[in-house]
């Protein structure tokens, strides 16, 4: 009679608790999202457009074919964007801090690439003296004709500047939209459904 009446209690148990349980987590995989970003190709991309930049910029001041307050200015704003560069790069071990530095980085990025952006345009539009100065003193032909291509050159030379920034632009946005999603700072991450099947047991 007492083993029946146990038997009986376990039976109850068992038919008490749940069959099937849903609970919610928060998807471990996550910060693997920001792989799919190609994090790799976009942060060398960044640090080798940035190069160029940095040593085109460099080439033009050491020449004295651009004003050295402005281009200093653009030689800092195109460091920034190597170093997120460099970040996004590094940002591939998926090390949390890393890629909160990594969104910080590409966020500053962003913004200097949009200064770059109306730097290089206004630097379009500043139309260069010393071709002008030099065909008052000078008329040799053949030396006017070179001072011009010169500043064709350079007026080229700020026309793909600006395809570089925009491209630059569209890379750190990418970047730091990824690393949104990874570090949650539009607020808290997804949770996935884990369902439970709890195997009744089986009595004796």
């Amino acid at each position: 009679m007492a083993e029946e009446a146990v038997g009986l209690e376990e039976g109850l148990s068992a038919a008490d608790g749940p069959l099937v349980a849903v609970t919610f987590q928060r998807n471990v995989h996550r910060k693997e999202k920001y792989l799919e970003s190609e994090p790799k190709a976009l942060g060398i991309t960044q640090i080798g457009l940035s190069v160029f930049m940095i040593i085109s910029t460099s080439v033009f001041l050491s020449n004295g074919l651009s004003h050295v307050g402005g281009d200093i200015a653009f030689f800092i704003t195109s460091l920034v964007v190597l170093v997120a560069g460099s970040v996004a790069v590094a940002a591939q071990k998926l090390h949390l801090p890393t890629l909160r530095a990594c969104l910080g980085m590409q966020i500053s990025a962003s913004v200097v690439s949009v200064f770059n952006i109306i730097f290089v345009v206004v630097r379009m539009e500043d139309v260069p003296y010393y071709c002008w100065q030099y065909d008052s003193y000078n008329n040799t032909a053949e030396f006017g004709e070179i001072c011009h291509r010169i500043e064709n050159t350079h007026s080229h030379f700020y026309a793909g500047a600006i395809l570089m920034e925009a491209a630059l632009l569209a890379i750190s946005v990418t970047l730091a939209a990824y690393c949104c999603k990874v570090v949650n700072c539009c607020g808290s991450g997804p949770k996935m459904p884990v369902i439970t099947v709890q195997t009744p047991a089986v009595q004796q």
